[in-house]
C-alpha cells in the first residue's frame, strides 16, 4: 500500500463517528487474524511436505545442538 493511501484511509477513519470506528476495527482485526491464520497453514503445508520428503531431521536436544554448530 503506497504511503498516499494509507493517509488517505487515515484521513477518512478520522472523519468516521465513534459507532463507524468501532465497526471499522472490528472488521479490520478480523481480516489480520484470517491473514494469520492463511500463513500459519501455508507454513504448516510446507513443513508437512519437507517431512514427507525426507527433508527434516529428528533427534534429541542435543542432536540438534550438534548439527548446529557443524
Amino acid at each position: 500500500m503506497s504511503t498516499t493511501t494509507l493517509n488517505k484511509l487515515i484521513e477518512g477513519f478520522d472523519h468516521l463517528t465513534v459507532e463507524d470506528k468501532e465497526y471499522a476495527f472490528e472488521v479490520v482485526k478480523k481480516q489480520l487474524i484470517e491473514a494469520r491464520r492463511e500463513a500459519i497453514s501455508k507454513k504448516a503445508k510446507t513443513v508437512v511436505a519437507n517431512l514427507k520428503k525426507g527433508k527434516t531431521k529428528s533427534g534429541t536436544l542435543k542432536d540438534l545442538y550438534k548439527d548446529l554448530e557443524e
